[in-house]
């Protein structure tokens, strides 16, 4: 099957919902398992890598929550494709750098995927949008009794399931959720906030993941160490921290409309101004102002203006999405003069920014 078949359209992928959705954009847990007998990916050669794939993905095709997912070994998908699935989130990056003897397979809701021969043997992870951190771990700890039943794990009986990196031994869950804090930063509140949780043993990350820059004002909150809790302890203690900063995000909100509405009001309607006019610009840009418009829309800046057209430009302005779009190579010069396009014509019936009533 064709990946573009298979993956909704970027409009359908941005209407789903889920609760704070506004500020908690998505949660996921994902899940490090090996197979007993084999060498871990990042020693096995070829040939052992290729065995491995061929006794775990016709395991996972098997379950009935993979029924209709597609299923495809990484040598099969290209470049673009690979970092398609990275935009969304799909993928990590690593994975996208497999070719040969590693897969994936993606149920038909995209809530759940398997990565086959990434770092670990298996890389199962559940997605929802919102902050659903308990439905995530529900539904991929249901997929790994199932495989578990099909497959044999490596497994110590004091160390737990046996991984590839030292940090996810043990209960090998790796829990995050993805958060939009364009008030904190604005408030220069963040690095206070990114401190007060690294010292609750969670680590900040960036859009996409590890080592990776917060763009658009989007941090990855998650879990660091697997070993010593329970899998629902770690998922809980999550919830309650996301519930948190959450919190603190809306009362930034508050606060900047209360005492500084004129600076917010300037960050928002300058920001609409370039994306509205701009003929040229990058990426990451694009995804900074795009967040201070969904903020706008989010206080009322935007009367009728949906979230989700924001969320929606947010991955059709990807460099990957954008290319796929106008179906041939492009240029970063290329690529930043057709975003810009991209942009004033999405935004073209999209009024400037008004002071809403409130403030």
């Amino acid at each position: 099957m064709n990946i573009d078949e298979f993956l909704p359209s970027i409009a359908e992928a941005c209407r789903r919902e889920g609760p704070q959705d506004w500020i908690v954009l998505s949660s996921r847990v994902r899940l490090a398992r090996n197979l007993k007998g084999f060498p871990f990916p990042g020693w096995a050669k070829k040939p052992e890598r290729i065995r491995a794939l061929e006794a775990i993905r016709p395991a996972v095709e098997s379950l009935p929550e993979m029924q209709g997912a597609f299923s495809e070994s990484m040598d099969k998908l290209s470049s673009l494709d690979k970092q398609i699935l990275v935009e969304r989130h799909l993928i990590s990056r690593e994975h996208a750098a497999r070719s040969a003897g590693s897969g994936l397979v993606l149920n038909r809701g995209l809530t759940l995927g398997v990565m086959i021969n990434e770092e670990d043997h298996l890389r199962m992870q559940a997605l929802l949008p919102g902050l659903q951190l308990r439905a995530v771990w529900q539904a991929i700890d249901a997929l790994d009794s199932a495989l578990e039943s099909r497959l044999e794990y490596a497994f110590n009986r004091e160390l737990g399931y046996l991984t590839a990196c030292p940090t996810n031994v043990g209960t090998g869950i790796r829990a995050s959720a993805m958060l939009h804090l364009p008030a904190l930063v604005l408030a220069e509140q963040i690095n206070q906030v990114i401190t007060a949780v690294n010292k609750l043993g969670l680590a900040v990350r960036g859009f996409y993941g590890e080592g990776t820059e917060a763009l658009g004002n989007i941090f990855q909150v998650s879990n660091q160490m697997t070993l010593g809790e329970a899998e629902v302890d770690i998922v809980d203690r999550l919830g309650k921290v996301v519930a948190q900063l959450s919190e603190h995000e809306e009362n930034a909100r508050g606060s900047l409309l209360e005492k500084k509405p004129k600076v917010l009001f300037n960050h928002i309607g300058r920001a609409y101004g370039i994306l509205a006019n701009a003929h040229s610009i990058s990426s990451k840009e694009t995804m900074n102002l795009l967040s201070l418009v969904r903020l706008g829309i989010d206080i009322n800046c935007f009367p009728g203006v949906s979230r989700s057209l924001v969320d929606e430009l947010f991955m059709s302005t990807q460099p990957a999405h954008l290319q796929k779009q106008y179906s041939e190579k492009l240029s970063f010069d290329e690529r930043d003069l057709l975003r810009a396009d991209m942009l004033r014509d999405r935004l073209a019936t999209v009024h400037r920014p008004i002071v809403p009533p409130k403030a």
